[in-house]
């Protein structure tokens, strides 16, 4: 092949690319480059803009509520994203199983990621309603408890309750992009692997993980990325309550959007956008996906 067909081959190329390239530009690349110098400025509505340069940054360092948003994002993507994958991983191979009905339980494993997150939010909201909520009343009917549960008033209930509804919601979609995985492994290998005499254990975490290892990484990037911005559900159901307890690092920059303070709220989605990129490169290279995805 001579060098001028090298170069038409790359400049084809280059074509059927630049559309991607310039929706990424547009609607990925410059937001974040306008986010990050939004948050070099003190950018308020009722007052002069000026350059700050790290005035926010340093602002963030000495915000005490900011590190609470913190430490409550880190925890709640370190509580959902593994139940989310266990459960996940459990439903998916339930569903690739040859069950009767096999179509209509794939349907209705969808239906929690098909209801908007606002409805969904709105419904575990009434659920964990102290006076007439579905949770209190199962509890009684049973007589697990003596008296209603107050879900919603204490950090720790506040946080479980959240964690319920987010799993929930999004446990569907990690199912799916799972079970899709598994409809690419060849049937034969695993007849082989019987023919062999080995167990089901064997065969999952000699076959069925290794072959999974891209689809598990997708599958944790994008949900990581969701949870560490997750703001409709928390605002819905606790309003980042009681006392600021679960208010989450995009919820914590809304309010600073809200009241007009946008440099400081720029800010805060500069971190959130750090956090989600750090712990995706962390999934490709300490968790061992990097060579899987390549």
């Amino acid at each position: 092949m001579g060098l001028g067909s090298r170069l038409s081959d790359r400049r084809t190329a280059y074509l059927f690319l630049l559309p991607l390239l310039v929706f990424i530009s547009l609607f990925i690349v410059i937001p974040v480059l306008g986010t990050i110098w939004t948050s070099l400025f003190r950018d308020v509505t009722y007052l002069e803009t000026a350059f700050a340069l790290f005035g926010n940054y340093r602002r963030l360092l000495a915000d005490a509520s900011f590190w609470q948003s913190m430490k409550f994002t880190l925890l709640f993507v370190a509580v959902c994203i593994p139940l989310e994958l266990f459960l996940g991983m459990v439903f998916a191979l339930i569903l690739n199983e040859k069950l009767p009905g096999r179509g209509v339980l794939r349907a209705a494993v969808l239906v929690p990621w098909a209801i908007p997150t606002i409805v969904a939010a709105r419904t575990w909201e009434l659920i964990y309603n102290y006076s007439y909520g579905l949770a209190n009343w199962a509890l009684a009917l049973f007589h697990v408890a003596s008296g209603p549960v107050n879900w919603l008033g204490t950090p720790l209930s506040s946080f479980g309750a959240l964690v319920i509804a987010d799993v929930w919601k999004t446990t569907p979609f990690v199912t799916i992009i799972l079970l899709a995985g598994l409809q690419t492994i060849p049937e034969q290998i695993y007849e082989q692997a019987r023919v062999d005499g080995t167990t089901f254990h064997q065969r999952f975490f000699r076959i069925t993980l290794p072959i999974l290892r891209p689809v598990i990484a997708v599958a944790l990037i994008f949900r990581t990325i969701d949870t560490i911005r997750i703001l409709d559900l928390i605002y819905v159901i606790t309003g980042g309550g009681p006392g600021g307890s679960t208010t989450s690092l995009s919820l914590y920059g809304y309010k600073f959007f809200n009241e007009g303070d946008f440099g400081y709220g720029s800010a805060i989605a500069v971190v959130v956008f750090l956090m989600a990129f750090v712990l995706s490169i962390t999934y490709l290279r300490v968790g061992g996906f990097r060579g899987a995805v390549e």
